[in-house]
């Protein structure tokens, strides 16, 4: 069983910048692809990016490439998500999840976080 959580949302004006966290509990870490995802309300979760165990792969959707960074410290548990030049509709619950292979769907993932609430005011 893998326990995750996320920290680091909360109110930031566009344009500004936030670093979201997502800790793992176990030492299996390593042995998964981990991925970030949010969801709107009244829309369905979608995929934001993904890495892989070492980090030398990683995959993001067209809405954010260019703005947001994922990278992982397996001897921490630990997978980031850096989000610069935040908009208005990057406002979501954001959600990481392990599992694999390298996806974009949401069923490749094993296991999921609670969620932290990113808003981002205009």
């Amino acid at each position: 069983q893998v326990q995750l959580v996320e920290s680091g949302g909360g109110l930031v004006q566009a344009g500004g910048s936030l670093r979201l966290s997502c800790t793992s509990s176990g030492r299996t870490f390593s042995s998964y692809i981990l991925g970030w995802f949010r969801q709107a309300p009244g829309k369905e979760r979608e995929f934001v990016g993904s890495i892989n165990w070492y980090g030398y792969n990683t995959n993001y959707a067209d809405s954010v490439r260019g703005r947001f960074t994922i990278s992982r410290d397996n001897a921490k548990s630990t997978g980031y998500l850096e989000m610069n030049s935040l908009k208005p509709e990057d406002t979501a619950v954001y959600y990481c999840a392990v599992g694999g292979p390298m996806s974009w769907t949401t069923q490749s993932y094993d296991y999921w976080g609670q969620g932290t609430q990113v808003t981002v005011s205009s």
